[in-house]
């Protein structure tokens, strides 16, 4: 996908200016997702096309997942550090607080001990650069999967409290060429993907979904794995392998939807049931809490929350049913 910015900006205050003119600029905004995926320097033709086409991939899998959508895809010659830089402020000066972001990082990673640096054409950029063009952008809930080689190597910088950074690598120090971008991008396309069969992927599934496949390879190849992935969601502990209540990790992957199947989908981008299928959400999300809460709370306080939350549920999920 190619990115003009001047166009992009001149159309998106044409359309503002249209629905002025019309009387609709009062109507309540939805909450938006901002997508970025880059795919960085593959250094030979190979890895040049299996990251130009897992960022296409992406790219097709998230432009209809929404009305509220807004992706932006960054390869080959247009990966660049400007054209990144661009493209982040473009969405800093856009997204608002109640938006979600996603920044995914698809190619080759280093680390020299101290620094992680992302490759791609021309100047790379490092963590830290990241991490501060991640910053300026409002959205309180945020989504950083860095698929790279050394990747492990940028969860400090990048880490942030409303922010879940996933890595393929646990340490800057596992500097092989990764396969988990590849299952990071399959978890999209399959169903099983969706553990809790609630028709949406989240963060936290597609991570388990990749991991599994991921170690999986390695198993079947019969080779020593050289990445192992992890996950950090808090924005002040170590990332780890499995998230769980017990490490007090994955709560907010749980809850951050990645992606929509069937009619969830559906829902989404109906009027009329919008608001159901947020509703829904919502009392999902206050399940998974409960769930990290639950060692704080007497069992039968736990108890009846949890069972007016999931009655609650089932009530909304049958008028969306209808």
């Amino acid at each position: 996908m190619k990115i003009r910015m001047k166009t992009t900006l001149q159309a998106k205050l044409l359309i503002g200016l249209c629905l002025g003119c019309l009387g609709l600029s009062g109507l309540p905004a939805r909450a938006a997702t901002y997508y970025v995926t880059v795919a960085g320097l593959g250094g030979e033709p190979d890895y040049e096309q299996r990251f130009t086409a897992l960022a296409k991939d992406v790219e097709k899998l998230f432009k209809p997942s929404a009305a509220g959508a807004h992706v932006y895809t960054l390869t080959g010659s247009e990966s660049t550090r400007a054209h990144l830089t661009e493209t982040m402020n473009l969405i800093a000066r856009e997204a608002k607080p109640e938006d979600d972001f996603v920044l995914i990082l698809i190619g080759h990673g280093s680390f020299d001990g101290v620094e992680y640096k992302f490759n791609l054409p021309g100047p790379d950029i490092s963590g830290a650069e990241l991490a501060s063009l991640c910053d300026r952008v409002a959205a309180k809930r945020q989504l950083i999967v860095n698929t790279t080689s050394a990747s492990g190597g940028s969860i400090g910088a990048l880490q942030k409290s409303g922010r879940i950074v996933i890595a393929a690598t646990k340490t800057g120090t596992e500097k092989n060429a990764t396969v988990f971008a590849r299952y990071w991008v399959e978890a999209l396309h399959d169903s099983s993907a969706d553990l809790d069969k609630n028709e949406a992927i989240s963060a936290l599934e597609a991570f388990q979904y990749a991991d599994r496949k991921t170690t999986s390879f390695y198993e079947s190849q019969k080779r020593l794995a050289t990445e192992h992935a992890v996950i950090e969601d808090t924005g002040k502990k170590e990332a780890v392998r499995a998230a769980s209540a017990d490490n007090g990790e994955g709560l907010l992957a749980s809850n951050f939807v990645l992606l929509r199947l069937g009619a969830a989908q559906k829902a989404a981008s109906d009027p009329a049931k919008r608001a159901l299928l947020e509703k829904k959400e919502e009392l999902e999300r206050k399940i998974d809490t409960l769930k990290y809460q639950k060692a704080a709370m007497s069992a039968e306080n736990y108890k009846k929350q949890l069972s007016d939350a999931l009655l609650d549920l089932a009530r909304v999920q049958e008028e969306l049913d209808k």
